[in-house]
């Protein structure tokens, strides 16, 4: 008997309070002259909430499904579509090589801090040296959930708790338009993990640990580590089904193993090399190739120094510009020889006594 604890989620909103929050996107004075298409606006998504209509538009999912006629909701099917083409195009020896980097600073000069993040520059250097070698360099910019109108990454909710065949690949938590939770990034940035050869991480340390928008990225990707491809076998959320299935036997899948990686990791005052080690564990529990000792590097810019002039410290610091040269050179030649199949996995065909 599977039991399905309860009691933790808060009641449903009453129609008042769903108003006020609502309304509350509205203080700007320029929308005083819409207040009744504003109202109007309002009921609509007050059923919407009040019906809980997650995902309005779906369609059966067809074939390849364990249930083909289950209705799934139409932006979760594109998603998966980019991913499944995504991964023909990693598979593909005659793609050209991708590499993915990930500036994960919540800082850049569009928002309050009005200054671009060390982060960003050391980016650009590890860009710079990624290209001049043939590679095609993708770099992803964390910072703009913080500068971008509409730029969202949700949290994760932490559906693989109940069961891991609850966490769907991609994730089919958002988005969730009954709570206005839409926008959400993660559709994109998956298929650009998936497109990857490799990954360097790039991160600043924000009281010992990940900046907000790398640890959303991070914890989002759990999907990827063991999520479950196919939602009909769950008919959706059913967590009793996603239970029983796990109880019977589940296999984790990997979906981002095989790639290599690289991190780069900078503070100024304590915790890097904390960080550093939190962020290459992650990556390699996902099944991906770390590309050597080289490639792992934890660094302090202006050690104890002042914060305004950060940027100068880095200025003068060329060592640490050059160990990230080094990061992405290592990163570099791990591709390659992942892909001419001189670089593999050691331990990819063991079998785990307690796969998780």
């Amino acid at each position: 008997m599977i039991e399905i604890r309860k009691g933790q989620a808060s009641a449903t909103l009453s129609r008042q309070v769903f108003g006020e929050r609502y309304r509350a996107g509205f203080v700007d004075p320029a929308y005083a002259a819409e207040k009744e298409a504003i109202a109007r606006l309002e009921e609509i998504a007050w059923l919407a909430y009040d019906e809980g209509r997650k995902a309005p538009l779906t369609r059966p999912a067809g074939a390849g499904y364990a249930d083909p006629a289950y209705a799934l909701s139409v932006e979760w099917l594109a998603t998966r579509q980019a991913l499944d083409q995504a991964q023909l195009a990693w598979a593909d020896p005659t793609t050209k090589s991708r590499v993915l980097l990930v500036c994960g600073s919540a800082r850049n000069d569009g928002s309050c801090p009005g200054e671009i993040s060390k982060t960003w520059r050391l980016t650009e250097i590890a860009q710079q040296i990624v290209q001049a070698a043939g590679v095609q360099a993708d770099v992803l910019d964390l910072s703009l959930v913080t500068s971008e109108y509409g730029r969202n990454i949700h949290p994760c909710k932490g559906c693989v708790s109940s069961a891991m065949p609850l966490c769907h690949w991609p994730c089919s938590c958002y988005p969730n338009h009954s709570l206005a939770q839409a926008h959400d990034w993660m559709a994109e940035i998956y298929e650009r993990w998936v497109a990857a050869h490799a990954v360097i991480l790039l991160a600043p340390t924000y009281w010992y640990q990940s900046p907000s928008p790398l640890k959303l990225m991070i914890d989002r990707l759990v999907c990827a580590d063991g999520g479950n491809p196919d939602p009909t076998t769950t008919h959706g959320k059913v967590v009793a089904e996603a239970k029983q299935i796990e109880a019977n036997g589940w296999d984790y899948p990997k979906h981002l193993a095989g790639r290599a990686f690289g991190v780069v990791v900078h503070g100024d005052v304590a915790g890097v090399e904390d960080h550093r080690r939190n962020l290459c564990e992650w990556l390699e529990w996902m099944g991906l190739i770390d590309a050597g000792a080289i490639a792992k590097l934890d660094r302090y810019i202006g050690y104890f120094e002042p914060y305004y002039n950060s940027h100068e410290a880095l200025d003068k610091d060329s060592a640490v510009q050059e160990e990230v040269r080094n990061v992405a050179r290592a990163v570099v030649g791990a591709v390659a020889a992942l892909r001419a199949g001189q670089l593999s996995q050691p331990d990819k065909q063991i079998k785990a006594p307690r796969p998780k």
